[in-house]
């Protein structure tokens, strides 16, 4: 269904992407009417909403029960579509969807979206850096950074958006029709918002709903939970494009063959570059840049382009982002962590070198006997458990490990399980902050606790300097 010529726009939520809708709405009065914001049942006042308020939009505060009636609702992602709010907008809306999806129908041309439970943020930055590299135009929105809202009045001829696109973001769209759909992995995550992981993984994979064959989807065959779904992402005659590290033998594929990244497009093959010229290590990243090339050289990218920006590319923060050495050791911070199956990809990274690894925080309640066990199988020498799920993390190793092949440690605090992991490790040895969880006991999210690690490991090298 198309948007109305000129309707009246209910939006939920008062966050950035909220806030972001408002303005766009407020510099389209020929096309938007009323503008009303219902902020939900916690929400004030705030200097950015009295500013919208004087330029003409409606904020409703500290309530989720909904009034009027309009034409478009646009659901921000903190709010399920399962929610009571979310109904009660429904009730009162013509039609309802999320930001992304109102962005599309704006301006619906030359879309990649790309989603998964780990690695969509990397991937995306990658692709939309290889396109740069080839000389393309092309801009990285949605859940990495800027709103794809934000970017649709300025967007360039040619352009390309290059969307980072969650499960919240894709659970409500209808008509989304990205040219390439990249699904990298689906595990269990964000099961309070979603009610089931069926609904989560149905969620991931509508980003597939509308593809035609003269699009690509791109996907991870190897991932179990991807070949879990096929059915939703290669049916109705959709082209599938095979990401694994060896050969998959279809006729659009993305492996490695001898050390070198390929990339097979309509059984033509394009050799790209060595593993060894990634900046960005691991298992995982290989997927990663497998998935950004494909994406990349599907969209119209130079083979010289994608090569050059492949050998480039750099980590991300918080994204097995190397922070340097301390008395011969080597810190790591991978803060982006927050699930068991991020820890155990990041592991890929640290084949031949042994791993003090520093796992806590705000408690998912993920089951951990299967974690423990791969956690032990790799090179993880150590382990300091930390905050506010240190106990439960500590419990499932002892269990796990009855060989006693670990040292066990715990910590309260992030710079609390520093200190224990200096004096666990040894010149030569990797300290990795992968915590497997959310960092809401101690920090205002994965960001600013990457930040506090980095930080104190500052601190920590000018008092040595200092003392020398």
């Amino acid at each position: 269904m198309a948007l109305p010529d000129r309707f009246s726009l209910l939006v939920l939520g008062q966050g950035t992407t909220g806030l972001d809708i408002v303005r766009w709405a407020l510099a389209h009065t020929d096309r938007v009417g009323e503008v009303v914001v219902y902020g939900g049942a916690s929400s004030g006042a705030n200097d950015a909403t009295r500013a919208l308020e004087e330029a003409g939009a409606r904020f409703v505060y500290g309530t989720e029960d909904v009034e009027g009636s309009f034409d478009v609702c646009v659901a921000t992602p903190g709010i399920s579509e399962f929610s009571d709010f979310f109904a009660a907008a429904r009730n009162h809306a013509g039609q309802i969807m999320g930001e992304p999806e109102f962005a599309y129908r704006l301006t619906p041309e030359r879309w990649v979206g790309i989603t998964g439970t780990n690695g969509k943020t990397t991937t995306t930055a990658l692709t939309n850096h290889l396109l740069h590299a080839a000389g393309m135009r092309s801009s990285a929105v949605g859940n990495i950074g800027d709103t794809a809202i934000s970017r649709v009045d300025g967007r360039g001829e040619g352009e390309w958006f290059v969307a980072e696109l969650s499960s919240y973001q894709l659970a409500t769209t209808s008509e989304l029709h990205p040219r390439v759909a990249v699904l990298l992995n689906i595990t269990p995550d964000h099961l309070a918002w979603h009610r089931s992981h069926e609904n989560y993984a149905r969620a991931k994979c509508r980003l597939f709903a509308n593809l035609t064959p003269s699009d690509l989807a791109v996907v991870d065959v190897e991932d179990e939970g991807v070949r879990d779904h096929m059915g939703l992402i290669a049916g109705d005659g959709r082209r599938v494009l095979s990401l694994a590290l060896d050969d998959p033998a279809t006729a659009d594929a993305a492996f490695v063959r001898e050390g070198v990244l390929v990339v097979r497009l309509a059984g033509e093959e394009t050799p790209l570059v060595a593993v060894d010229d990634l900046k960005i290590a691991g298992r995982h990243n290989l997927t990663n840049a497998l998935a950004a090339a494909s994406a990349a050289l599907f969209a119209g990218a130079s083979v010289e382009g994608v090569c050059a920006g492949l050998r480039s590319f750099a980590p991300l923060e918080h994204r097995i982002e190397p922070c340097g050495e301390l008395d011969g050791v080597r810190f790591v911070n991978d803060s982006k962590a927050t699930n068991t199956d991020a820890v155990i990809k990041a592991l890929t990274a640290f084949p031949r070198e042994r791993v003090v690894l520093l796992v806590g925080g705000h408690d998912k309640g993920t089951p951990l006997e299967e974690f423990a066990r791969a956690v032990i199988s790799s090179t993880v020498r150590a382990v300091v458990c930390f905050g506010e799920a240190r106990e439960r993390f500590l419990a499932a190793f002892l269990e796990a490990d009855d060989t006693h092949e670990l040292d066990l440690a715990e910590a309260d605090s992030l710079r609390d399980a520093v200190d224990v992991a200096r004096n666990l490790a040894e010149r030569g040895e990797v300290v990795l902050l992968s915590p497997a969880c959310s960092s809401f006991d101690e920090f205002s999210g994965f960001e600013e606790r990457g930040r506090a690690y980095k930080g104190y490991l500052d601190e920590l090298r000018g008092a040595s300097a200092a003392g020398r």
